[in-house]
């Protein structure tokens, strides 16, 4: 049977991608504004940066590598250039960032008249366009597409010397930001060495392995090392539970609970464990975006929910992107420290429940697949409450929305679901790990401590005067 993971890029086809490619999660869309010039950012809709993050969902959904900690990691890089770009016109309140970061020489503004839009509008571009340079062709036709329905309707309503200044100075915060990002060995062009055929686990009783049924290698063994913007050295977890096989042991216990929620799912019952699966996967290739997008996908809803200025759109996706980005890079490097193995290992081996399996990805002949990386934490439950951390802090402690990201969807209960804040959705997110078969209780709970903590430490990065 052939992995979603290492093969699910080769199910693609042009009918398909061209039916989803610029699927959204909102039902509304912000008004355009009329062209000015010289105006604060703040004077702006959050049109331009909206489009361009509904086209990075898209991008990551569809282009091969783009596994959830490098998709996590490109948002941050595209999320930093972005607020760059519109920074010159919020600088009475915001920091750069290029006197922060090491190495980060972002380019200063002229005195001159600037058009923010026009400049963001060229930093997204050049910034898809070197992240994404795999990307299939039509998505890519699509990113021409939309830049230049963006400079069209700019270029023809101001004097083309701001036109071209602006887009100059969005070009340039682009490049310095990309060209920072390749000093980053490891995390650079992550799409191009997802699974390491050569890396070798850690073995033991409840160790991980390549798992059930294909047997795919470890995805990203060394990503812990990929530079962060906020964590560090001091995130991490504590150790997981003592490996057991009595009945009387906490892990066993867990374990039970997995299989019995698996089983009642598959046999009907459970309905809204079942939902809950389904609405928080994420983690199929091609089928949706991916569990860090996930959560960019939230953000968009958020900020077409809350009608937000463009100065508020751009710290909103850059601060989701480091946490997300920063929540990776940490879950990645706890899991491959304690490389705890998944509950289909333990409950087949040692509850002797030999047929037992998830009901994660289901390739409709009945089989499901397992992640092929580590359990513990659950890298769901880190993704989930680092954005919950920095969306609170930025939108409320008890913000309420609907999430309806997945409407209509057939393929898997898409039916949205209400929260009342973003804490309930990372814990709900977390939870769901569980019922789909892939996660132990610790692997969610864990998770959830190691991401707030994370999302907490970018909310304190110097953003703000």
């Amino acid at each position: 049977m052939k992995s979603f993971y290492r093969f699910g890029y080769k199910t693609l086809t042009i009918a398909v991608l061209a039916a989803l490619v610029l699927s959204s999660c909102g039902k509304e869309e912000p008004p355009v504004e009329e062209v000015n010039y010289n105006a604060p950012t703040s004077t702006y809709s959050a049109e331009v940066a909206l489009k361009w993050n509904e086209m990075f969902l898209s991008l990551e959904r569809f282009t091969p590598g783009y596994r959830p900690p490098v998709s996590a990691r490109a948002s941050a890089y595209i999320g930093l250039a972005a607020y760059e770009a519109v920074l010159p016109g919020m600088a009475n309140k915001y920091n750069s960032f290029g006197n922060y970061y090491e190495g980060l020489n972002i380019p200063e503004v002229t005195g001159e008249d600037m058009h923010y839009p026009t400049a963001l509008n060229a930093a997204y571009e050049m910034m898809m366009k070197r992240l994404f340079p795999t990307a299939p062709a039509d998505l890519l036709f699509k990113v021409d597409q939309l830049a230049t329905s963006f400079n069209d309707k700019f270029r023809a309503n101001m004097p083309f010397e701001v036109y071209a200044r602006s887009r100059k100075f969005g070009t340039e915060v682009a490049k310095a930001v990309y060209e920072w990002s390749s000093t980053d060995t490891r995390g650079h062009k992550g799409y191009e060495k997802n699974n390491s055929p050569n890396y070798v686990p850690r073995g033991g009783l409840g160790k991980w392995q390549p798992t059930f049924p294909d047997y795919t290698p470890a995805l990203l063994p060394y990503w812990g090392e990929v530079r962060a913007f906020a964590a560090d050295d001091t995130d991490v977890i504590p150790e997981p539970l003592a490996y057991g096989e009595s009945q009387g042991s906490e892990i066993y216990q867990q374990g039970k609970v997995v299989q019995e929620l698996v089983r009642e799912i598959k046999a009907g019952s459970k309905q809204e464990d079942h939902w809950i699966a389904d609405f928080w996967s994420d983690d199929c290739p091609i089928l949706t975006f991916t569990p860090a997008g996930r959560w960019l996908a939230i953000a968009n809803q958020v900020v077409v929910n809350e009608k937000v200025s463009l100065d508020k759109a751009v710290e909103t996706y850059a601060k989701v992107g480091m946490a997300i980005c920063d929540a990776g890079i940490r879950a990645w490097r706890e899991k491959y420290r304690y490389n705890v193995e998944r509950p289909i290992d333990y409950i087949r081996r040692v509850m002797g429940d030999e047929n037992w399996n998830t009901v994660m990805c289901p390739d409709g002949s009945g089989e499901y697949f397992t992640p092929p990386f580590p359990a513990y934490p659950s890298g769901h439950a880190t993704f989930s409450a680092a954005a919950a951390a920095v969306l609170s802090d930025l939108y409320g402690s008890n913000y309420s929305m609907t999430d309806r990201c997945h409407e209509g969807r057939t393929e898997f209960i898409s039916t949205p679901r209400t929260f009342s804040s973003f804490v309930e959705m990372a814990e709900e997110n977390a939870y769901s790990r569980i019922p789909i078969g892939v996660h132990f209780e610790m692997d969610a709970t864990t998770g959830l401590d190691l991401g707030y903590g994370i999302g907490e430490k970018v909310n304190r990065l110097p953003w703000k005067k």
